[in-house]
């Protein structure tokens, strides 16, 4: 796998570079609207805003969780629409240490684009080493050409997220409050998947937001039992910033599934066990 993250001079050099990478502004929190405002105010220059929520999913139904795995046909136009073409690399970026950027960062390695990376320490990495910012709605951006081929990642179902729980590891990467159960803003119910492991996502970033370094991810996994386990997947409330955890992991060197529908699907079919408290259960 090609390296996960750039940082932003090495991103400034490329820029000014006679390949320049497409870049994908992704602004996106959980419970707000879309990230226009935001990405209006202040982008990278040459930047494409990418609305996750129409995007980089389909749309939401009980069984799937809140934020589907986009069809391939759509998935492909998108990035055509982007400018992403054949041979030419990826960046993407948000302003929250690239927890909703790797939505995108993981549905295009899972389509097969090998060069995309995500932005380290994000927008307010690069602003700190004084990269410029562009203002407004940019004009029509050239069509790419790519062509996607997906199922190049590794996905779970439910049922293969629950053997994983018990038979190897599958990581919770939402807040703990959350995993244990004593707060939940938008899912049916609130626990986990029994057997998984909380592991919040945030911790996979260091006070200024950027990835901590490869040594410390991997000894932060270890102690979660990834190296020793036989499988790792990673599920979180509806499959965004799990993909930021198999950034974390890839980064480390370990490779992992994402359980797409995550707490969303599972926890919408009562059928499905859950959890409470800090212990796998």
């Amino acid at each position: 796998m090609s390296p996960v993250t750039i940082g932003a001079a090495e991103l400034a050099a490329l820029l000014d570079g006679s390949a320049p990478p497409v870049l994908l502004d992704v602004r996106w929190r959980l419970g707000e609207s879309d990230g226009r405002q935001q990405y209006e105010a202040g982008h990278l220059p040459g930047a494409v805003y990418v609305d996750l929520d129409r995007e980089l999913a389909a749309p939401a139904t009980p069984g799937a969780g809140r934020h589907p795995l986009p069809e391939p046909d759509a998935l492909q136009a998108a990035a055509r629409r982007w400018g992403v073409s054949e041979g030419r690399s990826v960046v993407v970026y948000d302003d929250a240490g690239g927890l909703a950027a790797a939505r995108a960062w993981w549905l295009l390695r899972w389509g097969g684009v090998a060069r995309v990376r995500l932005l380290d320490g994000a927008l307010a990495g690069w602003r700190a080493a004084g990269g410029p910012l562009a203002t407004g709605w940019p004009g029509p951006v050239p069509s790419g050409d790519i062509t996607l081929a997906t199922g190049q990642l590794p996905v779970l179902s439910a049922d293969e997220a629950a053997a994983l729980a018990r038979g190897g590891l599958l990581l919770d990467a939402r807040a703990a409050d959350r995993y244990r159960g004593e707060n939940e803003p938008v899912d049916p119910r609130a626990g986990h998947i029994p057997g998984a492991r909380s592991a919040p996502t945030g911790d996979n970033l260091d006070e200024n937001g950027r990835f901590r370094p490869p040594a410390r991810l991997r000894e932060r996994f270890a102690a979660l039992g990834a190296d020793t386990a036989p499988a790792v997947g990673v599920y979180c409330g509806s499959g965004v910033t799990a993909a930021h955890q198999i950034a974390a992991l890839a980064a480390a060197g370990i490779d992992a599934a994402l359980y797409p529908g995550s707490w969303s699907a599972w926890s919408a079919d009562p059928a499905r066990p859950v959890a409470t408290g800090p212990l796998p259960g």
